[in-house]
């Protein structure tokens, strides 16, 4: 039982799951966030274009059930007062909005992350500080004119050599 305690700390404390919390934590506000935007700024003009819907609002009745005062249910609140089971087509079309808005910005989170990742692989490569002896193949330093473990003359020798 201790050894499984002891792996379960491992595994919680790991710094992979430690992010991931983090991520859902930070996901769970932006969906906040989405779903505000969309049924506080976006919906609102859209059901005025539409002559004054308010898409929250749009259901189907399942029932003849009606009101204390005897009129139809015609929102969603009221159904939800009485009890009337209906299809809340309207909250449907927000909750698709909102997958769509977030997909997307996820869609772009994920694009700047590869085109970054993009970036770092196109970097060109650092000259190369060190080279290869012709004659026994050990890298050496590339402004070497002598090899260090051969001691043998490298053709790039700048200086004539003395005997």
């Amino acid at each position: 039982m201790k050894g499984f305690i002891h792996e379960f700390k491992e595994f919680a404390v790991r710094g992979n799951v430690i992010d991931l919390a983090v991520g859902v934590i930070i996901g769970g506000a932006f969906g906040k966030i989405v779903s505000s935007i969309v049924s506080d700024i976006i919906m609102p003009p859209i059901g005025v274009l539409l002559g004054g819907v308010n898409f929250s609002d749009l259901i189907i009745r399942l029932t003849g059930k009606t009101l204390k005062d005897g009129s139809k249910v015609t929102t969603l609140a009221e159904a939800k007062e009485v009890g009337a089971p209906v299809i809340a087509y309207g909250q449907f079309l927000n909750t698709v909005i909102d997958f769509l808005i977030i997909s997307f910005c996820i869609f772009l989170l994920v694009k700047g992350i590869n085109w970054i990742k993009s970036r770092e692989h196109e970097k060109p490569e650092p000259e190369k500080t060190t080279k290869e002896c012709p004659y026994c193949l050990s890298e050496i330093p590339a402004a070497a004119t002598r090899c260090a473990h051969c001691t043998s003359v490298l053709d790039t020798d700048p200086e004539p050599q003395q005997a």
